[in-house]
């Protein structure tokens, strides 16, 4: 027994100095021609590897200072650098008759760098394509087999997953494709690795013709299983987004479109957590768009066109340069159809709600350019107002100081056009039985009120008011204004407010009832109706009712006016009369020369 022990100790000591004395044995860097040449071999680009070492304990290989070369169309900087690169060997025939066989690949705090050209082609579309130009870099080692996965993370972990290839071709140049055996071209492209990891990674995604523009993807982690270019391979991704947040996916992807490795098919649940619209970088901050937005659906894609659906809420949204962040979450509930080669898509589904308050949202839109481009239907049918009161300061509405609506429904059927930075939002909105709750309308036309009785106390009571929208960068149009005051009459006109809530409207008042012989009496007259010209002016949150004096002089019943006191209009010794008495309706004397 003893002695049995005694050779198991033995045998103990021995495993343990070759443990400790075959990686100085083996020299594991007389790989590194061949790791370089396969890499390079297979992705189209030039590959370089540092430093190889070996560890017995782990079964593995590592290598710092890893490097691929981007495509050369779009420019000679890395496309992907790496501090380290570990691959998971077989330790018996590497020992034995130094054989790499790979078992997995792990790539650490890569940098890779993507990039965008406004034609829509990727920087690594052609990965793994001889034709991509990158023969310019390394001739010798094109093949058209491999290309890369379509996601932003996978260029470094594919790359390493090439290192190890089975099939070692002599060191140096690789043979053309057209050169290779069959039996060669066959290894490459059944290549596959059981693991590929991507830890720590940094994304840079940027376009070539704006360069200053490059949002950055931080803590990036890619697990791959079963990666293989001619099958589907499950993976996960999750990340930081650009302005804090994080996203994750998790899904299958593949067989890599050679052609085109942006191409390739891929199905994935998507989540994205608390994304910062307005330090993303994929909304020009000057559009006035902000929020912190959460999303989870699913996308699908088959290489050409790609579905997604799903729900997404938006807190503290903001969609104008003045406007201030809702109050209330803004719920949307989406599918849409996206055009890979185009980018450009169709929103089948876009239901926007509000609390109760709901709208339809369809149309199109196009990514190709700088800025998405929007054409797109809003539709909303009797909206609750109080559900749509806290959204108000989002779209950069102001009421009058103080004040604010207060029951009722909104209505509109409105185009949305053009740019997210330059949007033109046009068509008719309506409200009907609400209330301004803290605007005294009959205060500010003082006279009208006064003179009839008839007043419309702290609130205004709106029973209908219809107008047809203009919004743009330049400010708000409104025309046909139809504003029915139960309390007053009816007001109609048009206007504009200018960017900085400066109000520009001329108005006329249609006055009803009581209010009509208030005026009447005052001036002397008899009759049903009286029409009174005014202005609006100062500011959405304090509004000015100028008296229209020119129109009223000019109208029917300011030549009443002048009949009944004694002179003909203009030109009668009375006429300073009848301003006078007109600029009283609002609350106004004439001062006395």
């Amino acid at each position: 027994m003893k002695r049995a022990l005694k050779w198991v100790g033995i045998i103990v000591v021995i495993l343990i100095v070759v443990v400790l004395v075959l990686p100085f044995l083996i020299n594991v860097n007389a790989f590194r021609p061949r790791i370089e040449s396969e890499l390079t071999n297979a992705l189209g680009r030039k590959v370089t590897v540092g430093n190889l070492s070996l560890s017995l304990w782990s079964g593995s290989l590592a290598a710092d200072n890893i490097a691929i070369a981007d495509d050369p169309a779009f420019g000679n900087a890395p496309f992907v650098k790496a501090e380290a690169l570990n691959v998971g060997v077989n330790m018996i025939p590497l020992i034995l008759s130094k054989t790499l066989e790979v078992r997995d690949i792990t790539l650490t705090r890569p940098q890779v760098a993507l990039l965008h050209t406004p034609a829509g082609k990727w920087n690594f579309s052609t990965i793994g394509n001889s034709s991509s130009g990158s023969t310019q870099q390394q001739p010798s080692n094109s093949a058209p087999q491999q290309s890369q996965s379509g996601q932003a993370s996978k260029p470094s972990p594919s790359s390493n997953q090439k290192a190890p290839a089975q099939s070692a071709p002599p060191s140096g140049a690789a043979p053309s494709p057209e050169n290779k055996s069959a039996s060669e071209q066959s290894l490459e492209q059944n290549l596959s690795v059981g693991k590929l990891n991507i830890r720590n990674g940094q994304i840079s995604m940027g376009d070539t013709n704006a360069p200053g523009k490059v949002r950055v993807y931080k803590n990036v982690d890619v697990s791959v299983k079963s990666f293989s270019f001619t099958s589907q391979f499950p993976f996960t991704l999750s990340g930081e987004l650009p302005g804090g947040g994080n996203v994750k996916l998790d899904g299958t992807a593949g067989p890599i479109n050679r052609s085109d490795a942006s191409l390739t098919p891929l199905q994935a649940k998507i989540s994205v957590n608390q994304l910062d619209l307005a330090k993303s970088g994929f909304i020009d901050p000057s559009s006035g768009f902000s929020g912190l937005l959460n999303f989870a659906g699913t996308v699908e894609s088959d290489g050409n066109q790609a579905r997604s659906m799903g729900n997404a809420t938006a807190d503290k949204l903001k969609l104008s340069p003045k406007g201030m962040p809702a109050q209330r979450s803004v719920a949307l509930k989406y599918a849409t159809n996206y055009s890979l080669q185009k980018e450009s898509g169709q929103l089948t589904q876009g239901d926007v709600s509000v609390g109760k308050a709901s709208a339809k949202l369809s149309g199109t839109y196009d990514l190709h350019g700088p800025t998405a481009v929007l054409h797109m239907k809003l539709n909303a049918d009797n909206m609750p107002v109080d559900d749509l009161q806290t959204l108000l300061p989002a779209l950069g509405v102001t009421l009058p100081s103080g004040s604010s609506l207060q029951g009722g429904t909104l209505s509109s059927d409105l185009t949305v056009d053009g740019p997210v930075d330059k949007m033109n939002i046009v068509g008719p909105v309506k409200l009907a039985n609400t209330k301004l709750v803290g605007f005294d309308m009959g205060s500010k036309m003082a006279a009208i009120s006064a003179l009839s009785g008839a007043k419309t106390g702290p609130d205004t009571s709106i029973q209908n008011f219809s107008s047809d929208v203009h919004y743009s960068p330049a400010g708000i149009q409104t025309q046909n204004v139809n504003l029915v005051l139960p309390a007053l009459g009816t007001v109609t006109g048009s206007g504009t407010v200018s960017p900085q809530n400066a109000l520009d409207y001329k108005m006329s008042a249609n006055l009803s009832g009581s209010v009509v012989s208030g005026v009447s009496q005052m001036a002397g007259l008899g009759g049903k109706g009286a029409t009174i010209p005014f202005f609006i002016q100062g500011t959405a949150s304090d509004p000015k009712f100028v008296p229209d004096v020119k129109g009223m002089v000019g109208s029917q019943l300011s030549n009443q006016l002048g009949q009944r006191l004694g002179s003909q209009v203009p030109g009668g010794q009375n006429t300073q009369g009848v301003v006078n008495s007109i600029t009283g309706l609002f609350g106004k004397k004439k001062k006395k020369p």
